[in-house]
């Protein structure tokens, strides 16, 4: 796993916390993680699956 700094706003950071509090998430490093990969499956990953089937039935 490689490491990353990011600089973000307090108010995102205070948010991060406020679900780590909440017992939502173990910590910031696993809340972000897990924000990136959603983000991913949504804009990347989830449009490329979408575009394989088609590639598929079109073959």
């Amino acid at each position: 796993m490689r490491l990353i700094a990011v600089h973000l706003p307090d108010k995102l950071v205070e948010d991060i916390q406020e679900l780590i509090d909440k017992g939502l998430y173990p910590n910031r490093s696993e809340a972000i993680r897990i924000a990136i990969r959603d983000l991913l499956k949504q804009e990347l990953w989830g449009r490329n699956a979408a575009f394989n089937k088609v590639s598929e039935v079109i073959r």
